[in-house]
């Protein structure tokens, strides 16, 4: 499968994985041949926990260094192994598969495997507690990877790639092969992993420079490219963010104890304009994609704003601590679009959201793409607008004497709002909600007044649906004496 194995031997660096990415674009797929014994696919989720890597036997442990590599061991549904090499002063030496490294506690017997290849790979680092080693980073399946900053749990993840997500057939799943890990020096604040990507229709090269913190932060510098050969893609999503969203405060649910049940709540968007735009995520009934064109972007990210437990009541999941995930671009990434993709989810245990940014031209086979971001994987101190943004967004109605088929058909909205713009106004500031609709919708109430309760301002719509059948695009904003004071609620209202 890696024929250049040896030259990578005597000499590693960007441009060396850059060539090797180009020179797999030029030539057919070739797929990970199956070769996990049957065994090892036989085991189920449970016997999987059970299999433990030894803390002693990681990457660097030994030699006391600032960061540690543990591996993830194949079986199960991890059928699909990577290879993984160590780069010292420049040269690339491979990390074999060895059994002595996990405690298999009676679930397999590894003497007759050989090397089987690792499922994939977490990096450990002090950032809550000095001295104390914790997981901050993991890549493991397809080009799937997530990161930690302090007192976060693991929730939405991120993707080198998607291609064809929405807008043609089957979803192609591009995936890292084969990593390299940069020894860190003794007092690194910074660890450097490099990644080749593979799939019937891409490859490319990655290199990720993780700052772990407060705030994990990822530097992310990609070089993409399309098979020569291979069939068109319809949709090549870049810097892809994945989540869940079951439930929560705009879409209840009518058995579950908890109030909500999300790993994200909304995403988040700044055009090259500078226009701020927040679009609260929802678990429809059947597939929706949203776009959100510009000329330039200026940032996007799947944001987890709810961090109080009151509104989850999970002292698992804590869904209070999953962290948002920023997507920074660096450089102009030229005109596209943010594409959010919603999928409907029986439970928690499926991610059913996807955003990711569609350049405007899709670059030839054999073409390099080349991309830069930083990715910020934040907590409670989080992005937001420095005007004012949605605090939360409820959807229904209290008292009332219209009928419940009157209600679906003028469904009302209450919108709070915070920020620093909305905290100096003056007492008595003439503040408006200024509220518009698609075609199918006709805006019926839009009134803004001060919650002496939170110290932030509500604002409650109030829209009628036209045709039932369709959705309705809502739009709303907080103004001040012709100044805009927030950022903007963008609501897609579902058909009934």
């Amino acid at each position: 499968m890696l024929a250049a194995a040896p030259a990578m031997a005597q000499g590693f660096d960007w441009a060396t994985l850059s060539q090797l990415a180009q020179t797999r674009a030029q030539a057919p797929y070739r797929a990970n041949g199956d070769k996990l014994p049957a065994e090892l696919k036989a085991l189920d989720y449970d016997q999987m926990r059970l299999i433990r890597f030894r803390d002693e036997r990681a990457t660097w442990f030994t030699e006391q260094l600032p960061f540690h590599a543990q591996f993830f061991h194949p079986g199960g549904t991890q059928t699909d192994t990577i290879r993984v090499n160590e780069i010292t002063d420049g040269v690339a030496q491979r990390i074999p598969f060895k059994s002595d490294r996990f405690e298999y506690r009676q679930v397999v017997d590894p003497t007759a495997w050989g090397d089987v290849g690792y499922a994939g790979f977490r990096l450990l680092h002090p950032v809550n507690k000095p001295g104390t080693m914790d997981e901050i980073a993991a890549f493991v399946g397809a080009s799937y990877f997530r990161a930690l900053g302090k007192n976060q749990q693991y929730g939405l993840s991120a993707r080198g790639l998607a291609i064809d997500t929405v807008g043609a057939g089957a979803e192609e799943f591009p995936r890292f092969t084969e990593f390299w890990l940069e020894r860190p020096a003794p007092g690194a604040t910074q660890v450097t992993v490099y990644a080749l990507l593979e799939s019937p229709r891409s490859t490319g090269a990655y290199r990720f420079v993780i700052r772990p913190g407060n705030q994990t932060t990822m530097t992310v510098h990609a070089r993409v490219y399309l098979r020569t050969g291979s069939a068109p893609v319809t949709t090549l999503g870049l810097a892809p963010l994945t989540s869940m969203f079951t439930f929560g405060e705009n879409q209840r649910h009518a058995t579950d104890f908890r109030p909500e049940v999300h790993d994200s709540d909304g995403l988040m968007v700044v055009t090259g304009e500078g226009e701020w735009l927040w679009r609260p995520l929802q678990n429809p009934r059947q597939l929706v994609v949203s776009s959100f064109a510009m000329q330039q972007l200026r940032g996007f990210g799947l944001m987890q704003r709810d961090r109080a437990f009151a509104s989850y009541e999970d002292v698992e999941a804590r869904y209070e601590r999953r962290p948002s995930a920023w997507v920074k671009p660096l450089g102009d990434w030229g005109p596209g679009r943010v594409e959010l993709v919603q999928l409907p989810t029986p439970d928690e245990t499926h991610d059913n959201i996807v955003a990711y940014w569609v350049p405007t031209r899709t670059p030839l086979p054999g073409e390099a793409l080349e991309l830069a971001y930083e990715l910020a994987w934040q907590g409670d101190d989080q992005q937001r607008p420095p005007s004012a943004w949605v605090a939360q967004t409820r959807k229904g109605y209290g008292y009332t004497k219209l009928s419940p088929q009157e209600q679906a058909q003028q469904p009302k909205f209450v919108l709070d709002f915070a920020g620093p713009s909305l905290a100096a106004l003056p007492a008595g500031a003439d503040v408006r909600a200024m509220v518009s609709a698609d075609s199918n919708g006709r805006v019926l109430e839009a009134l803004a007044y001060p919650n002496p309760a939170t110290q932030t301002w509500r604002a409650v719509i109030r829209v009628e649906r036209i045709d039932p059948a369709r959705p309705v695009e809502l739009r709303a904003f907080l103004q001040h004496q012709n100044h805009t004071l927030s950022e903007t609620w963008t609501h897609l209202l579902l058909p009934e």
